[in-house]
């Protein structure tokens, strides 16, 4: 393993949705490696969620992120008011193109991934270049779980109970230079395992990219994720290392991390390639900023159905406004959407 890499929330803990897979680890998730390694459960929780856990699996989880999970900050940040979303809905509906287009691909496609070992990149302006094993990469933090609202472009949102760690924490180690300005992302290109980039027809240009300005990446609540549900991340979503901004829409959530470059110029994302129009380098939530095709004044909470549409007003910032509002202070939001 290599180199030594060496606050508020809108949300409160007493107004989470509790959850039953920490209650009942045993029953729910007997066997699995995450949970056998001995994690405490949080005081709080209690089986009156027990339906979005239905459907957790064991997973197989690296020898590392089982000695994390044992001393996980349970409930750092929650989500106010909301009901979590079933953990089979979060894994089987999702985005993932290396994986194929439709919404079920990723879940039926991503078995091939392999998450071990796994190594990322770090480069450009900082003090600290290298390639880091993942272990040591995180090494120095402490995995938080954070429940937060996700917001898919495509006015569909999810609840989801990630556990990670603050990208600030990692990022500080590597010491960041002055003349960084922007964070740089890319996701793992293999075509062997990654059906969607083996396709003729696809429009994207692998490898998939994406990028935060610097002090959007420092922002508390900006999260490296590494597990969800109290277990390892699927790959489907993203195994082993995906990137949470809350509230930004879904997109800028990059999955499946090989490198972090620290540049000086916005750097090219995915989406904003294809369609400038459409999706733009800052992605924030913007219910005032519809699509081109359609509102994003409302959205589609999942599970939802067609005699039982599950339909909310969008909040500005996916309801994080108060926590980083103060960002982007000067900037018109319709222009730099």
């Amino acid at each position: 393993m290599l180199i030594k890499v060496s606050q508020a929330s809108a949300c409160h803990e007493s107004e989470i949705t509790p959850q039953a897979a920490y209650l009942s680890r045993r029953t729910l998730m007997a066997g699995a490696a995450a949970l056998a390694a001995g994690a405490s459960l949080p005081a709080w929780a209690d089986s009156s969620s027990a339906s979005a856990y239905e459907g957790v699996e064991p997973g197989k989880p690296a020898a590392w992120f089982q000695e994390k999970l044992k001393q996980t900050h349970w409930q750092a940040i929650t989500a106010k008011g909301e009901a979590i979303t079933p953990f089979k809905d979060a894994t089987h509906y999702n985005n993932f193109y290396e994986f194929g287009t439709d919404k079920g691909d990723p879940a039926q496609n991503a078995g091939s991934l392999k998450t071990e070992p796994w190594s990322i990149v770090v480069d450009g302006e900082v003090g600290k270049p290298g390639k880091y094993a993942l272990e040591d990469f995180v090494k120095p933090s402490q995995l938080e779980e954070r429940i937060y609202r996700l917001r898919c472009v495509e006015a569909w949102s999810m609840v989801i109970p990630w556990l990670g760690f603050p990208l600030a924490s990692i990022l500080k180690q590597v010491e960041p230079t002055s003349k960084a300005r922007y964070v740089r992302f890319e996701t793992l290109q293999d075509p062997a395992t990654m059906p969607g980039q083996r396709s003729s027809f696809s429009y994207i240009q692998w490898p998939y990219e994406e990028g935060l300005r610097l002090d959007e990446a420092m922002h508390p609540l900006t999260l490296l994720a590494v597990g969800m549900y109290g277990r390892e991340l699927p790959n489907q979503n993203g195994a082993p290392l995906r990137l949470i901004v809350p509230w930004k829409y879904g997109f800028k959530g990059i999955k499946s991390i090989v490198r972090m470059s620290l540049v000086t110029e916005q750097p090219r994302t995915t989406w904003q390639g294809i369609a400038p129009d459409e999706y733009g380098f800052y992605a924030n939530v913007n219910p005032q900023v519809d699509h081109p095709r359609w509102t994003q004044a409302r959205e589609r909470r999942l599970p939802s159905g067609l005699f039982a549409p599950n339909v909310r007003e969008t909040q500005m910032f996916n309801g994080y406004a108060e926590d980083v509002a103060s960002l982007y202070a000067g900037l018109d939001l319709r222009v730099n959407y």
